[in-house]
């Protein structure tokens, strides 16, 4: 399955027409940037005492998008972003880079493969004897580019993501955002037709996350640059990609246009990411049960986007079911630029109840995802 034809068998959780979502798919040549083709890495002997990290890939990436691979940890997408520059090898299927099977390239290939794919890391991994100048420079000197010609290039690099003024500085003088704006100029140094992230923000506080991502966001609509992201954060993913895959043990269990995997989640490692990244206040998550009990009530969420967007459901909902809906959290959010709203609200877990309430919802068209339940 392709992110993008995820995205087209969304049907009826699709934004309306009336507020179409940006889908650069629609603009994607014949070949993809990049292709799992029934993709799996399996360490060790088969049997007893291996281990498939990666089992069964099918999936593309979309040329010029941001695309995000989400997942827990020891879901397998650090091996999935890896197994792209061929850091790590598919020991089944293909995986292909603009047409390029990688897994059949002998190491001079390799070495041609990765200088049009850069990447960025959790960690900077910046050489600290190495001024931010001198980081940036390193792939170009391994490539055997003249000093003259590292030196043109270097100094944009610096400027573009805004450390124009921290040339001649060293690691341990920069901030750690500083510091991943110079892995990001690093890894744009080669011209890369394709830029890796590997969990680039995960070691930054969140107002520093923000900037890198804005500035991720602007290198990819300024150069056109297809950007691949892995993280198990649901905020970087909704602020910046506009696909994304979610995996789990080692497959793909959901994957399609941000804005639909995000209002209407159909996995439940899904559900359970975005119930992760749900803004509930902490005694009410802590109070949060998987079934109820008598007298409990349902715990809801509600999800606001297109044309319910815009008419009073709320209102109606609490004239449907009387004075029992509390409402306890709410948000209006953007996700990959287009707007959404969500409430969370309880009401008794009595059947007949919650038999109402579904009929409204089935009435109304709302979108709706029940998280659990509360005394």
């Amino acid at each position: 399955m392709t992110i993008e034809q995820a995205g087209q068998q969304a049907g009826a959780r699709a934004a309306p027409a009336s507020h179409p979502a940006p889908d650069p798919s629609t603009a994607t040549p014949a070949v993809p940037m990049v292709a799992f083709q029934a993709a799996g890495k399996r360490y060790g002997p088969a049997g007893e005492g291996g281990f498939t990290a990666v089992e069964h890939v099918d999936l593309t990436v979309a040329r010029g998008a941001i695309t995000g691979i989400i997942g827990r940890s020891g879901a397998g997408k650090s091996t999935l972003i890896r197994m792209v520059n061929g850091l790590e090898t598919a020991t089944s299927g293909k995986v292909l880079v603009d047409g390029v099977d990688v897994g059949a390239l002998g190491e001079d290939g390799l070495r041609g493969l990765r200088r049009q794919i850069g990447m960025i890391f959790q960690h900077f991994n910046l050489l600290s004897s190495r001024t931010a100048f001198d980081n940036v420079a390193l792939p170009l000197e391994i490539a055997g580019v003249d000093r003259q010609a590292i030196r043109a290039k270097v100094g944009p690099l610096l400027d573009l993501v805004g450390l124009g003024d921290k040339a001649g500085s060293y690691p341990s003088e920069l901030s750690g955002g500083q510091k991943q704006r110079v892995g990001i100029a690093r890894a744009l140094a080669t011209d890369p037709k394709l830029l890796l992230s590997d969990e680039a923000t995960s070691a930054l506080d969140p107002e520093t996350t923000q900037s890198i991502l804005e500035l991720l966001k602007r290198i990819n609509g300024d150069l056109g640059l297809t950007v691949l992201l892995i993280t198990h954060e649901m905020e970087v993913v909704k602020t910046i990609a506009s696909h994304v895959a979610v995996i789990d043990a080692g497959r793909i269990v959901e994957a399609g246009r941000t804005f639909d995997v995000y209002t209407n989640p159909q996995h439940e490692t899904t559900r359970t990411l975005l119930a992760a990244s749900l803004k509930l206040p902490q005694w009410l998550r802590s109070t949060i049960k998987p079934q109820p009990s008598s007298g409990d009530r349902v715990l809801v969420r509600l999800v606001f986007y297109g044309d319910t967007a815009f008419k009073p459901l709320t209102g109606r909902l609490v004239a449907e079911l009387g004075s029992d809906v509390n409402i306890l959290a709410g948000a209006i959010e953007e996700i990959a630029g287009e707007p959404f709203g969500s409430l969370v609200v309880s009401y008794s877990a009595d059947p007949e109840v919650v038999a109402r309430a579904s009929r409204f919802y089935a009435e109304t068209g709302l979108t709706t995802e029940v998280l659990g339940y509360v005394a």
